[in-house]
């Protein structure tokens, strides 16, 4: 599918239901709960088993909910096909089971989420699947840990949790030469959580995958647990057929919740970027804050990657401060609008401490691979007033 450059306009169509002529549609998709569906007959049976996919047979399969849903992420990310899933995790592990068989390789970006890394780590290996790193700060030897078992290509920008960045164009580069020189095929898969297609266009810059953890922004109110994968139509199917059978796929109310949901995207992610660049500006000029990590700021060994692949700096910002693991519990007890929980990318600001949630269960020579430290805080800033979080977050680390 030839790519069209990014285009707000016609992504704020597709969420309202223009794009696909739904003038007679009520202005709120509806939430279809069947399990199971009703044939007319035993023609439309076998209109399904022949592939037609305008019958619904069961929902685990296709739900009308859902397929309204995917409709909608495809056209926001101008690709042909989107699969929906239960959870982040459900996309990301059924992905790349489907594109990774027994005797494969994956060549993976150092910092991952945690969940990513223990599923390379402590799953892969059962299913005959090895894994190795590259380094993001020599990516010119990418190509040199490509094989000709390797299938997939993986990475995270902006990563979790230090925001550090991988140059995506420099990337795909280096996989297409290995993939002519070897003469084989590798599909190149990134998360794409932390920007959004809003944030970063990753399928502009070469990528064939897009996998997502749908709970965070795009659900954006920290009340619908889902996922999703984005691409052509030819690799999604493989995708589909695993997910049909290895179940991951949503319930039609979390469907509903996520195109619900996507109608205030774009506003709260303006609000999210004005904010965190704001914010973190505050933190770096405090002093019981020992570092900043936020895209946005100069002072981020990453910004002139961001200031050329991102259309925003996203409102994801890590700091580090005194006292370690001690000193980033105090400070995330002693918050009052913040609050200390885990997860991202919703309406209210969340503070989380990285090695005791996302990253718990690594030894220090795998935390440090990842760039974690005990004294860091995790901040997804969401949509208060942003003077209001300034005087939470001095207050707090006053506690210090």
């Amino acid at each position: 599918m030839p790519r069209k450059q990014f285009a707000p306009r016609a992504a704020t169509r597709a969420l309202h239901g223009r794009t696909f002529g739904a003038f007679d549609a009520p202005v709120v998709e509806p939430v279809v709960q069947s399990v199971t569906y009703r044939f007319a007959n035993s023609s439309e049976v076998v209109r399904y088993a022949e592939g037609d996919e305008s019958v619904y047979l069961y929902s685990r399969y296709s739900n009308p909910t859902t397929h309204k849903l995917e409709e909608v992420l495809a056209a926001l990310s101008n690709v042909e096909s989107a699969q929906v899933f239960s959870s982040g995790m459900a996309a990301i592990t059924t992905t790349v089971l489907s594109l990774a068989p027994q005797g494969s390789e994956i060549v993976s970006g150092p910092s991952l989420y945690g969940g990513t890394y223990r599923f390379f780590r402590d799953i892969l290996p059962h299913h005959g699947v090895n894994v190795s790193y590259f380094n993001r700060r020599r990516l010119e030897s990418l190509g040199r840990l490509i094989t000709k078992r390797t299938r997939i290509v993986y990475f995270e920008t902006p990563t979790n949790p230090t925001l550090s960045l991988v140059p995506i164009a420099k990337l795909v580069d280096q996989v297409r030469a290995a993939e002519k020189r070897l003469r084989t095929r590798i599909v190149i898969i990134i998360d794409n959580t932390f920007a959004t297609i809003l944030n970063q266009d990753p399928f502009a810059l070469g990528v064939d995958v897009v996998v997502e953890s749908a709970t965070k922004y795009l659900g954006g109110h920290h009340d619908v647990l889902a996922g999703v994968v984005t691409g052509p139509a030819h690799l999604l199917s493989g995708i589909r057929a695993y997910a049909k059978l290895l179940g991951g796929t949503p319930d039609p109310f979390a469907s509903f919740l996520l195109h619900r949901s996507l109608k205030t995207l774009h506003l709260r992610i303006r609000c999210q970027n004005e904010s965190a660049i704001e914010l973190a500006r505050y933190l770096e000029g405090l002093p019981k804050v020992k570092r900043v990590l936020y895209p946005g700021l100069p002072s981020h060994p990453d910004h002139a990657i961001a200031r050329e692949q991102m259309r925003g700096f996203g409102g994801m910002i890590t700091i580090e401060v005194p006292g370690g693991l001690k000193g980033a519990i105090r400070v995330a007890d002693s918050l009052h609008i913040a609050v200390n929980a885990t997860s991202l990318g919703g309406v209210d600001t969340l503070v989380s401490i990285p090695v005791i949630t996302s990253h718990v269960n690594m030894s220090k020579k795998e935390l440090d691979r990842h760039g974690v430290g005990p004294g860091m805080l995790r901040i997804s800033v969401g949509v208060e007033d942003v003077e209001d979080l300034k005087e939470d977050f001095d207050q707090a680390l006053k506690k210090l």
